[in-house]
């Protein structure tokens, strides 16, 4: 009875708002933790900062040739009026409609060709060396011949971008498509699939991955391939004002192309890594499964 009175009296004064016994409950400090992309950024930023101003003051001082190297200000000058005039965003516009259309014409057709060598060897094993040989010889030694095909418009410098680029996707994608699973196209023909349907469901699917990863460096092809064609005969484009300005010794102008075509460079990986995630999600899950073991 004591003890029932003893818990009816505790419970009593808890009701009534008099706790039986205090309790410290301890407040956890959530400290704020930098992202560790931030602190990337960051750093990069850091370092441009520090070499351009390293650069000017060089130039300042005397100890780097503003004539041969140009400087930070007369680049960022040029840039300001450029921008402000327009002529520099079309001319990168120029440039950049040149190289994505040869990019996207001569990756597609290179993959669909290199996966199609999949359903003949025999047509893989006859044709092989003559890929081996082309991609063998450098693609700027076609330039001249491609100007003289195509003139000296657009077609010129797609068409030369899609040399660049098709070549790459094409034995990408037949080594890819050799290098299929077999136990699982043995699976598939075990299960009465036809060679069609092992081409779709598993040699498509298993080639993807390495078709995707050789857009990146299709998309720096395609932009060589763009700004060579300019070098030789254009009227416009990045390759065009770099070419012009270098033979004015215009250093300010011609650092003012190449960094655009390296904000260019750098947008279009961007771009590739976003159409990655679309198209085989389950290559960007498994990769940051095994980067948290």
């Amino acid at each position: 009875m004591n003890e029932t009175n003893v818990l009816t009296g505790q419970h009593m004064n808890t009701v009534a708002g008099e706790p039986a016994s205090a309790t410290t409950v301890p407040v956890k400090t959530v400290s704020a933790k930098i992202p560790e992309s931030l602190i990337r950024v960051g750093l990069q930023l850091l370092m441009i900062v520090i070499v351009l101003g390293l650069w000017e003051g060089g130039v300042r001082l005397g100890w780097i040739s503003a004539f041969l190297f140009g400087s930070p200000v007369g680049i960022a000058q040029y840039a300001g009026k450029s921008i402000l005039d327009g002529s520099l965003l079309y001319d990168t516009w120029v440039t950049v409609f040149e190289a994505t259309l040869g990019f996207v014409i001569g990756t597609v057709v290179g993959s669909l060709l290199g996966l199609s060598l999949w359903y003949s060897p025999f047509v893989a094993r006859t044709v092989e060396p003559i890929v081996v040989a082309f991609n063998s010889v450098p693609k700027i030694a076609f330039a001249p011949i491609i100007i003289l095909w195509f003139g000296t418009g657009l077609p010129s410098k797609v068409a030369l971008a899609i040399s660049l680029t098709a070549i790459v996707a094409l034995i990408a994608a037949y080594q890819a498509a050799k290098d299929a699973d077999p136990d699982l196209q043995g699976l598939m023909v075990t299960l009465g699939a036809n060679k069609h349907q092992i081409f779709y469901n598993v040699i498509v699917p298993s080639s993807l991955p390495a078709i995707v990863a050789t857009f990146r460096i299709n998309v720096g092809f395609g932009l060589v391939g763009a700004v060579v064609g300019e070098f030789i005969s254009s009227q416009r484009g990045l390759g065009h004002l770099i070419f012009t300005a270098s033979s004015l010794y215009d250093l300010n102008t011609v650092w003012v192309g190449l960094f655009t075509l390296m904000a260019v460079g750098f947008v279009l990986y961007f771009v590739i890594d976003w159409v990655e995630r679309r198209l085989i999600p389950w290559k960007i899950s498994d990769h940051r499964q095994e980067l948290r073991v």
